[in-house]
């Protein structure tokens, strides 16, 4: 029978130390004895709460008047803590665990132990940690930042639930960079859990100063321009990967989180296509489609359209043709390596410079080059229009790393074009349909549901579906729970379904 959500995220448990034994299996799970002689233990999600704050005012306080206590309520007359509370309800220790309190009890009592809610301020190395490359009008735009342990505590602070796992390993033989695998227990596959940790124990590299050098080390395959993993630095991105049934790879260091597996149309979904109307959400997403194949095609089409294929020109457009390339001396497919290569020019060096100083060398310095070109006759009119909206279309990616492979991609088609025209335009979007069906992301195809072929699946895919028809997780990344909430739902109780979840 099919689990819901409701059966694995509200677990019932009967006894503490069920409860404790499942949050232990998370590497940020601590419980110890207050002294090696003592049987009062104390148990929190370490990366809930600011621990200097428990040695201040538990851990020293207790162990100072060790001797006077002899039960629970002892303990309350010695902590300097408000919102302290004696509790032997199960449900209640587990939410206020997750929650960001502390459990204190005696190791061999019949009652359960004391709640201590000793909560911290989400940690950070910014001041506002809001997400500066992955930016949406609406929605939530907290971000990563450079300390993992504060990550950890964003996505803690995210699911409130005990299923939520972490496993920490320590690369590099040199940096000794903290990695951390999160997922969510009964969910995510625990073969994809088990390839990730195998990959990412046999890396062997000196220094890992960032999620991208660990990315490369356990990518399936190294020798491909397109990405096999997402990485996000917004929060509310790595929260819907986890809940689909991904995993997420977070290093010290760096204010990127991996998501794997992925498959190609991950990379053209926005988070802000939920928050919208499904109609608007599913126009943007086919606009982005469009956009990257006029991208990658439109510069190759100019090369080999006037190199090969003038008789296809209608007769209204040959004038303005014939007059914008009159005193061109360069072949068509050299004054589109030269304007393409201006063009990533001034990406390049807009993107080193100080933000400011980056947009006005951006806007100014392609007004003034292209303007030039022109009048130098180095390039035409026409083919200027094409190669600026090209680049203009690429940046509709909402993922950075696949808006660098579609500025990559345009070159090799452009050489194609030159060299058969039509012909070498086919034959090399062949090519690259065949590369991405042989590419896997942990062993997941990298074009599903296209193939294998999954018509079911298209409803997250081309377009984004209405939220009801959203109750069920891709089965491409073979969950284990297929369903996220009940379809038969009223329309008034679609977003308490999803809150619960």
């Amino acid at each position: 029978m099919e689990k819901t959500a409701e059966q694995l995220f509200l677990r019932e448990f009967t006894i503490i130390d069920d409860l404790l034994e499942y949050c232990s299996q998370s590497s940020d799970f601590c419980e110890y004895p207050l002294n090696s002689n003592s049987s009062i233990y104390i148990s929190y999600f370490k990366t809930l709460i600011d621990e200097n704050k428990v040695h201040e005012y538990l851990t020293s306080t207790i162990q100072e008047n060790r001797n006077k206590i002899k039960q629970l309520e002892d303990i309350l007359n010695y902590i300097p803590v408000e919102g302290t509370s004696i509790s032997s309800n199960l449900n209640e220790i587990k939410d206020r665990l997750l929650h960001g309190s502390i459990l204190i009890r005696f190791k061999y009592s019949n009652q359960i132990g004391i709640i201590v809610d000793l909560l911290s301020e989400v940690q950070g190395n910014r001041t506002q940690n809001d997400a500066e490359n992955e930016y949406s009008v609406i929605g939530p735009k907290l971000g990563f930042v450079e300390n993992i342990d504060t990550n950890l505590n964003l996505l803690r602070r995210s699911l409130y639930i005990p299923n939520l796992k972490f496993e920490e390993f320590i690369v590099g033989t040199t940096s000794k960079s903290r990695v951390i695998i999160a997922y969510i227990d009964g969910i995510t596959n625990p073969e994809h859990v088990y390839t990730a940790r195998q990959r990412i124990k046999d890396a062997d590299f000196d220094l890992i100063c960032d999620s991208a050098i660990l990315d490369q080390l356990i990518t399936d395959n190294s020798n491909t321009p397109f990405p096999l993993f997402m990485s996000t630095e917004r929060v509310d991105r790595a929260v819907y990967c986890l809940l689909n049934g991904q995993i997420a790879i977070l290093s010290s260091g760096s204010p990127y989180v991996i998501a794997a597996p992925t498959t190609i149309f991950d990379f053209f979904v926005s988070p802000e296509d939920y928050l919208l109307p499904w109609v608007l959400g599913s126009f943007f997403r086919i606009i982005r489609f469009f956009g990257v194949a006029f991208s990658i095609t439109a510069t190759p089409l100019y090369v080999a359209i006037l190199t090969y294929h003038l008789a296809i020109i209608p007769k209204d457009m040959l004038g303005p043709i014939i007059n914008s390339r009159a005193n061109v001396p360069f072949p068509p497919f050299l004054e589109a390596i030269i304007l393409e290569f201006i063009i990533e020019l001034l990406r390049e060096a807009g993107a080193r410079l100080p933000t400011k100083v980056g947009q006005t060398l951006g806007i100014v310095g392609g007004i003034v080059i292209g303007q030039a070109a022109v009048q130098a006759a180095l390039t035409s009119n026409i083919l200027l229009i094409i190669v600026a909206l090209s680049a203009l279309s690429s940046f509709t990616t909402p993922t950075f790393k696949m808006s660098n492979t579609i500025r990559f991609l345009r070159f090799p088609l452009i050489l194609c074009a030159s060299l058969w025209g039509g012909f070498g335009i086919t034959a090399g979007l062949l090519v690259l349909y065949v590369h991405t069906l042989r590419l896997k992301s942990l062993g997941i195809p990298y074009l599903a549901p296209v193939f294998p072929f999954r018509y079911k699946e298209f409803s997250d895919g081309f377009i984004r579906s209405s939220l009801p028809y959203l109750n069920r997780r891709r089965s491409f990344f073979r969950p284990i729970a297929l369903s996220r909430f009940k379809k038969n739902v009223d329309k008034n109780d679609i977003g308490d379904h999803f809150n619960n979840e």
